[in-house]
C-alpha cells in the first residue's frame, strides 16, 4: 500500500484536516471523491498498514476514513482499535465504508466499534456520515453526546431515508448449523411448536407485496430480521450478520443499524463462531424467540374456516374492531360447522 502514501500541504490556520485510510487503489478514490464532494481538505492518503502510526501523530483531524474492499487482518484489528480510543475521547470523529462482501469479516466491530459503519454506501449516505464525524470533532466539549443532537439526528435520519430508496439486495441465506455445536433449546412445554413453513409463508407473501408495490412502502427491518431469524432457528440454521442485514430488505447501512438497536435491546444476541473467531451469527434471545412462537400460535388460533364457502380467512394483521368484538361467536359458530 505504499502507493497510496501521499499528503497535502498543511495550512494550520485552516480547517483541520481528513485522513484517509484504504485498503486499495480504488478504495482510495472513493473515499477521495467523498471529501472532495463533502469540500474537505485531505491531510494524508495512507494504507491500512501505514496509517495508525500518522494518526499518533497528527495533531489535529476533522475526521478520520476508513475504506475497506478486503480483508487487511491485523492491521485494520489495530487501526480500529487506536481510532476507537480516539473517538471515545471525542477528539476525533471515523467512519468505516466497506463493501457488503466483507461485512462478516469485522465480527464484532460491527456491534461495539465507536466510529460509523456505511456499507456499500452511495454518494448521499456516504456525505452524511462524513457530515456526521465531523460534527464530532467540531462540537464544544460537553457532557451529552454528539449523537443526541437534534442536527446529528436529522442527519441519521435522511441517511436512512436514502436509503430505503435504494435497490433492495438479494435474498437471505443462511449457514447451515454445526451438528456439535449449541442451537436453541428445546422448546419448553408451555411454548407452542411452531412449523417453519408458517413463517416461510409470512415471509414469501412480505415479498410478494413488492410485484404490485414501490418496495420502499413497506420498509419494515426489525420485523423481517425477526422473522427471518425465527425461520432460521426452527430449521437450525445460522444466520451471519451479512445474511440477517440482506433479509432485512433495505440497504444493507441501514439494516445494520437496526441490527445494533435490536441487540442494545436484548432482543437479538450474537454468538461467535467457533471455527472462525472474526465471524459473528445472529440469533433470537430466548425471550423474544418465546414471544414469536406466541404470536404465531395466537395468529393461528384466529383463523376461521366457512365451510359454505371453502375458504380460509387468515388475519396475519391485527383484527378489525367488528370482528374482534364477536371473536366468540365466530369460535362457537366454527365449532358448529366443524362439528
Amino acid at each position: 500500500m505504499d502507493a497510496l502514501q501521499t499528503e497535502t500541504h498543511l495550512s494550520y490556520d485552516s480547517e483541520p484536516p481528513l485522513l484517509i485510510a484504504a485498503s486499495s487503489e480504488a478504495a482510495m478514490r472513493r473515499a477521495r471523491e467523498t471529501a472532495d464532494r463533502s469540500g474537505l481538505r485531505i491531510g494524508a492518503e495512507l494504507g491500512i498498514e501505514d496509517a495508525g502510526a500518522r494518526l499518533g501523530q497528527q495533531a489535529s483531524l476533522a475526521a478520520v476514513w476508513i475504506e475497506i474492499d478486503r480483508e487487511c487482518g491485523r492491521s485494520l484489528d489495530e487501526l480500529l482499535d487506536q481510532v476507537d480510543e480516539l473517538v471515545a475521547k471525542r477528539r476525533v470523529g471515523a467512519v468505516v465504508s466497506l463493501t457488503s462482501d466483507i461485512i462478516d469479516s469485522l465480527g464484532d466491530r460491527l456491534f461495539d466499534g465507536d466510529a460509523q459503519i456505511v456499507i456499500d454506501g452511495n454518494p448521499i449516505e456516504r456525505a452524511a456520515s462524513l457530515a456526521l464525524a465531523t460534527a464530532v470533532g467540531r462540537a464544544p466539549e460537553r457532557a451529552n453526546d454528539i449523537s443526541r443532537d437534534p442536527g446529528a439526528e436529522r442527519l441519521r435520519q435522511l441517511s436512512d431515508e436514502v436509503g430505503r430508496i435504494a435497490a433492495t439486495l438479494a435474498r437471505l441465506s443462511t449457514v447451515p448449523a454445526n451438528p456439535q455445536s449449541e442451537l436453541r433449546k428445546p422448546v419448553e412445554d408451555d411454548v407452542p411448536d411452531i412449523p417453519v413453513d408458517a413463517v416461510r409463508s409470512v415471509i414469501r407473501a412480505r415479498r410478494m407485496r413488492t410485484r404490485y408495490f414501490a418496495e420502499n412502502l413497506f420498509a419494515d427491518p426489525a420485523w423481517d430480521m425477526l422473522l427471518d431469524l425465527l425461520q432460521a432457528e426452527i430449521a437450525q440454521l445460522r444466520v451471519p450478520v451479512s445474511s440477517l442485514c440482506i433479509a432485512a430488505a433495505v440497504p444493507a447501512t441501514t439494516a445494520l443499524r437496526w441490527l445494533k438497536s435490536m441487540t442494545e435491546r436484548g432482543i437479538f444476541e450474537r454468538r461467535a463462531d467457533p471455527h472462525d473467531g472474526r465471524r459473528v451469527f445472529v440469533e433470537l434471545s430466548r425471550d423474544a424467540s418465546v414471544a414469536m412462537r406466541r404470536y404465531f400460535a395466537e395468529v393461528d388460533a384466529r383463523r376461521l374456516f366457512d365451510r359454505r364457502s371453502r375458504a380460509w380467512i387468515s388475519l396475519w394483521s391485527p383484527m378489525p374492531e367488528k370482528l374482534d368484538k364477536s371473536y366468540s361467536e365466530s369460535i362457537h359458530i366454527r365449532k358448529i360447522y366443524l362439528n
